[in-house]
């Protein structure tokens, strides 16, 4: 099914050629890597040399729970107005459902930055930020950087990349995005998929073979073959919007007739132009996938990469449901979470059903979905299938066609475009609840548990097919391959008069004179003070999962409200993972309040740390978050900020799951240590002198005393390769520093 190749591989002739079968010239090697497709666009968008990038972008996006604090943090480095296309869409909190008027406060707030600044304004319910971005903003050969890690246009030949606020902000200021030139992994498709078999299927099944092993992390994908003749645009799309979850930093595809189409179908036909590797180009590793060996899939909890077939779950449910029940139990530190009792005469039942967002909601899913439920029904039971259409344009074509009426005669709930699903706003299911979504998550949290408080229900990610397939069976779970149904779809027509008449378009259209409009939870960013020569650090948490995610750094869900206020939203850091790590990170910071007011750090604090022999008027006091792995998931920069608002000075970790966490630890300030395994606990203490100078001259390795109780031990820490400017960030204590200085 999944093939990896590991090492250089060439694409010639059509197929894929390991490196050391090619025997190709180091000549003809150092061309061929100049070949292929990603190569070409960064090379037109570097400002950089050929090993260290500085991109500029084409347009970036943001959506309503990232962009308030996007244009805070822009407007206080000295944001006049946006240099290149920005659209804000309202896809998150869109539903204003908690936190009383401060959700629709954002929107109003969004609108008239958007009239100040110049950019584009999607209102809420109108599309979900990815799926307006494919109909609007991708172009063949261009770049799009967005707050949201799901931002992937690559099917459309667009490399997009998602990334933390603060990275955005760069762009707004006419500054680089830094990279080291990436790593580029050929994706080779070939076959034909299954009558049953959607792109949620290739998906799963790509996330299962490459993200635990770290194969593609912080690479680009390059999807080529003779497979992606065979794939629609929509599933292309589907299985593109997802290589986030193989922890990929891109994406990009080739082009053909069915991408022109696509392009002419929104009215954009010269946006497209053709886009493939040069003949022969070389890759650093390669994959090879036969669709036509992939069969219905689903992602147990609690990752995309818990990958399974179907058949292998319906043939030993038990089995496998109790390793997640397992899991689970850890998660709430109870025997409470039942999986197992889903079990019923030797048959397997879910209880909710989720098509939706950016990967499951877009047409051709649902129209899919409606051929295997008509004539059924979803039953009155405790089943419940809803079905969230990706943009008004969608959803008035699915109208238009027919099907949205066929869907509702069979028991489904149709709502608007909406991301509720995927981060925990909607939708929530009932306590040991299973559900089965074609989202794009399905961590702990992620569709609204409080695991801390008792609360955990289960979500599976499987393809609109199968989740229809086992709608038709009252929520028995069923392969979509299983059921008999007619796969006729009726042509798409996009119209873009919604757009038109109620989209505002004002990228480029700056009105530097009109007013911002502050509702009363929309806050400054607190000070942010810059690094000292010296810094000591108290862990206030360690975590020892062998991945932390951002959703439980800084919950998803609920929280969502109070992101364009740090301070409130900064209650919630690690409240379902570390309920403690608050009010211990609050009492560091007012300690070190106190050695800044009266250069002396307080007498319990001064005794606790005594063997370190502390220089105190020089030293800067905060707190740290250990873990081994964190960062997975989002590319939410809160769960950067909102350490660094309660005096969060550093990460330490074995590594990080995702180049953007690191990222946005250095744009707010704070050092992105880099420890072997070390036996922490909560309450140590590590000091570093003279760190200002090390982070001045680049050095990558550190010297470091760890005070654990009385013993004190030398050891070093990583900070690995700083570009000049995040260098400067973290000595200016954040991003707004470094530019407000400029």
């Amino acid at each position: 099914m999944i093939k990896l190749i590991r090492g250089g591989c060439y694409y010639m002739g059509g197929l894929l050629v390991k490196e050391s079968q090619a025997f190709l010239t180091a000549e003809q090697k150092s061309a061929a890597q100049k070949g292929t497709m990603a190569y070409r666009i960064l090379k037109s968008h570097n400002k950089g040399d050929e090993s260290n990038l500085r991109l500029k972008f084409d347009a970036i996006a943001s959506h309503d729970i990232t962009y308030v604090g996007i244009i805070q943090t822009a407007k206080a480095s000295g944001l006049e107005e946006f240099p290149l296309s920005y659209t804000l869409t309202n896809c998150h909190n869109s539903l204003c459902a908690v936190g009383g008027t401060i959700n629709e406060d954002d929107h109003v707030f969004g609108l008239s930055a958007a009239k100040k600044y110049g950019a584009n304004f999607v209102p809420p319910h109108i599309a979900v930020i990815h799926q307006y971005m494919r109909e609007m903003e991708a172009r063949v050969g261009r770049m799009i950087l967005g707050s949201d890690s799901h931002t992937r246009y690559g099917a459309l030949g667009t490399l997009a990349i998602g990334e933390g606020g603060p990275e955005l902000v760069k762009q707004i200021l006419n500054k680089t995005y830094d990279i080291k030139r990436p790593e580029v992994v050929a994706v080779y498709l070939r076959g034909n998929l299954k009558k049953g078999v959607g792109p949620q299927d290739v998906a799963i099944a790509l996330c299962g073979a490459v993200f635990k092993n770290g194969f593609v992390k912080n690479k680009i994908l390059e999807f080529v073959g003779p497979g992606i003749k065979n794939l629609s645009m929509d599933y292309r799309n589907g299985i593109d919007v997802m290589t986030t979850e193989t922890a990929c930093l891109s994406s990009i595809w080739e082009t053909d007739e069915k991408t022109r189409e696509y392009y002419k179908i929104h009215g954009r036909e010269k946006d497209f132009k053709e886009l493939k590797p040069a003949e022969p180009s070389y890759y650093d590793a390669g994959i090879t996938i036969n669709l036509s060996a992939i069969e219905p899939m689903i992602a147990l909890p609690f990752h995309p990469s818990n990958a399974f077939t179907i058949r292998e779950l319906l043939a030993h449910p038990r089995e496998i449901l109790s390793e997640v029940e397992a899991a689970g139990r850890k998660l709430c530190g109870s025997n409470h979470f039942n999986l197992t009792d889903k079990i019923r005469g030797g048959e397997l039942y879910v209880d909710q059903g989720i098509i939706a967002g950016c990967a499951g909601g877009m047409y051709e899913n649902i129209v899919e979905a409606y051929e295997i439920l008509k004539g059924k029904s979803t039953g009155v039971d405790e089943f419940s299938l809803s079905v969230y259409p990706s943009s008004q344009p969608v959803y008035k074509a699915l109208v238009d066609n027919g099907y949205i009426g066929g869907l509702l005669d069979s028991g489904v709930v149709i709502k608007t475009a909406f991301c509720g699903p995927c981060f925990g706003a909607g939708d929530v299911p009932a306590n040991n609840g299973f559900s089965i979504r074609h989202t794009t998550r399905n961590f702990e949290s992620r569709e609204g548990s409080k695991p801390a408080a008792g609360q955990l229900a289960a979500v599976a990610l499987m393809d609109a097919r199968s989740i229809a397939a086992t709608a038709a069976n009252g929520g028995k779970l069923t392969p979509a391959t299983e059921i008999e149904y007619t796969k006729k779809i009726k042509k798409y027509t996009f119209d873009t008069e919604i757009y038109q008449n109620r989209v505002y378009h004002g990228a480029g259209r700056a009105r530097t004179d009109a007013p911002l409009k502050y509702g009363p939870n929309i806050a400054d960013w607190p000070e942010m003070i810059p690094l000292g020569k010296n810094i000591l650090i108290k862990a206030v948490s360690v975590i020892h999962d062998p991945v932390t995610t951002t959703d439980e750094l800084i919950p998803s869900g609920e929280t969502s409200s109070y992101r364009s206020n740090p301070m409130k939203l900064a209650e919630f850091t690690l409240s379902r993972k570390d309920p403690g790590y608050v009010e211990r990170a609050k009492s560091v910071k007012a300690e070190e309040d106190v050695r800044r007011a009266t250069g002396c750090l307080p007498e319990t604090v001064r005794k606790e740390v005594e063997p370190l022999q502390i220089q105190e008027e020089s030293t800067i006091y905060g707190s740290c978050v250990i873990a081994v792995k964190p960062g997975d998931g989002s590319a939410r920069e809160q769960a950067a900020s909102c350490q660094r608002v309660l005096g969060g000075v550093a990460n330490i970790a074995e590594e990080y799951a995702t180049k953007r966490y690191r990222s946005n630890l250095i744009n707010w300030g704070m050092l992105p240590f880099i420890a072997k395994k070390i036996n922490w606990k909560v309450g140590d203490y590590i000091y570093v002198e003279n760190i200002n100078q090390y982070i001045e001259e680049g050095t990558e390795s550190v010297p470091a005393k760890h005070l654990s109780g009385k013993t004190v031990k030398e050891i070093t820490l990583s900070l690995g390769s700083l570009t000049a400017d995040e260098r400067s960030i973290i000595l200016k204590g954040c991003l707004i520093n470094f530019n407000a200085g400029k």
